[in-house]
Parts: C-alpha cells; structure tokens; sequence
C-alpha cells in the first residue's frame, strides 16, 4: 500500500493544472466574455435583443468597450483559475489512480466517477470565482441597456464586490449559484474525462516507451471532449450564469433557484434558450481544454522540478 501511495506525485500535476489554466484562460477570455453576454441577455417583450449572434456580440463590445474590454474580469479568473485547473485535473488523475481495479483497469463507469468527484471538488474555488467573473463581465451589458432608460450603473471591481457581498452575506455570499455550478462542473467532468482518456488512448503513442500519446493527439482529444462536454451541459450553464447575475438589467426576471430558472426560462424563451451561447461555449471550452490537457501531459512542472516521469 505504502508503494502505491508513493508513486502518485500530486505537486507536479497540481502545478501542471494552474499553468495550463493561466495559458488557456489568457487566450479564450474574449469568447468567455461573450459568452456570458450571451446567455445573460433575454428577449424584450418585443423580441428585441442587445446582441444577435456571437459576431454580433463581439464586434459591439469591442466598439463600444475597446480591446481591454474584451479582458474585463479576467483578472480574478486568472488569480482563482490556478487553483480551479489543479483541482480539477490533479483531482480526476488521484481518483483515477485509486479507482484502478486490482489489474489496473479503468472501467467507464469509474471513469465517470472519477471524473465527477473531481468536477465535485473544484466547485469550492469556481463557485466564487464565476460569480464574481459575471458580474465584471456582463456590466458592460447592464449599463449600456441602463443608458437606454436614462439612468447609470456605478462601476465597480471585483475586489469591492467580493467585499459587498462579504459584509452583506458573509463568506456564503461568495456562493450564490453552487447547486448549479455543482450540476454544470459534476455533468461536465462526467462526460469530458472518460471521453478524453478514450480519444487519447486511441493515438499513436510518443518513441520514449512512455506510452503517452504524441503531443497533437492530446490536443485534439482534449478540444473534442470539451466541446462535446461544453455543448452537453450548455443549459446547465446558462441557468448557473442567470441565477449568479446579481445586478439585472431593467425589466430582466429573476430567479428563486434552479427548478425556477429552468421554468421560466423555458416559458418566455423557449428551449433553445438554454443553447444560448452554446456554440460560443464549444469554441471557448475546446482550445482551453486542448491546451490544458496539452501543457498538463508535456510534464512542465515534473520538467521544472527535475522529476522524472513513470
């Protein structure tokens, strides 16, 4: 048992995990963003609609808000994302290991297991971190449909909102929306790590006798199970985004909890609302988890900690 416990280095692959976060939050943020614009906005009574389509959106936002615009709320997600990634990563390999048949086998149904107790864990740091990411990135939204009617919306960062919602709530305030962060995170991880461990292993494997896949078979895999995970689970997102929004924009509805949500969107916006954002989402998830799975099996930190790898 103590030689089991002992070939298992989490350090390396926590470190792996933030700094495949970092690279891939830095480069998708932008199609986050609109994301989230997205799924945020709902139909007027008229049927009219700030952003008509995910061009449409970028192009607005970029009129209006510039380049660093694009940016706003990436830095708290960058800060939580290193964390968020290592959990998440580093917790679906530990559960993975220690799931392990006794002839190291991995069936599917410990895979999803594995992957949805890790998708299980992650939620203490990406609850807050996508509650506060929201806010900063749909102001932009809210105060430019507060202008149509006259009034302003004061800005505001994400330090003075964690720090409202802390004197107003205390630290559960920072935790508004976890049973749909937990649906989303738990949903994802269930379909995206069995689907890439298939994909992977499918792959030629490297010349070292490592038996890892080469690198463009890891990106690939991972770029396609996001995707198909990010398109599974887009109406759990949506319905987390709506119920975290704390700031509305005038006359939008609000929600009670999750079966509410799901209700009334269903009932004024009809089911393909809970795609909105979904093909955004897709383009969003694919490269960031392409990336993540790509630096997270390059090994940098075992390479910057001189370990070598099993």
């Amino acid at each position: 048992m103590a030689e089991k416990q002992s070939s298992f280095s989490l350090v390396p692959k926590i470190i792996n995990g933030g700094i495949a976060g970092i690279i891939g939050v830095t480069c998708v943020f932008p199609l986050d963003l609109v994301k989230t614009r997205l799924q945020n906005q709902q139909i007027g009574p008229n049927g009219e609609k700030m952003y008509n389509s995910m061009v449409d959106a970028f192009r607005k936002v970029y009129k209006q808000e510039g380049f660093f615009g694009m940016y706003r709320g990436s830095a708290v997600n960058i800060l939580l994302i290193t964390p968020e990634k290592a959990i998440k990563l580093a917790a679906n390999d530990f559960f993975r290991y220690h799931l392990q048949t006794k002839d190291k086998t991995l069936p599917m149904f410990r895979q999803m297991l594995a992957g949805g107790l890790a998708g299980l864990c992650q939620i203490v740091i990406t609850t807050p971190m996508e509650l506060l990411k929201i806010q900063m990135q749909d102001a932009g939204r809210v105060a430019a449909q507060a202008r149509l009617v006259g009034k302003t919306v004061p800005k505001t960062s994400a330090t003075e909102l964690a720090l409202g919602l802390f004197r107003q709530h205390g630290i559960l305030g920072l935790y508004k929306g976890t049973g749909a962060t937990m649906l989303r995170d738990v949903s994802f991880s269930v379909i995206y790590f069995p689907l890439f461990a298939t994909l992977n292993d499918l792959g030629p494997r490297k010349n070292d006798g490592s038996g890892e896949a080469v690198f463009w078979c890891s990106f690939l895999s991972g770029c396609v199970a996001g995707s198909t995970a990010a398109l599974a689970v887009n109406p759990f997102d949506v319905v987390k985004t709506r119920l975290q929004a704390i700031h509305k924009a005038e006359g939008e509805r609000s929600y009670s909890g999750i079966g509410n949500a799901f209700i009334n969107i269903l009932r004024y916006e009809g089911p393909t609302a809970f795609f909105k954002g979904g093909a955004c989402r897709m383009i969003v998830i694919a490269p960031l988890f392409g990336i993540a799975q790509t630096v997270y099996y390059l090994g940098v930190a075992e390479r910057l900690l001189g370990i070598k790898r099993g």
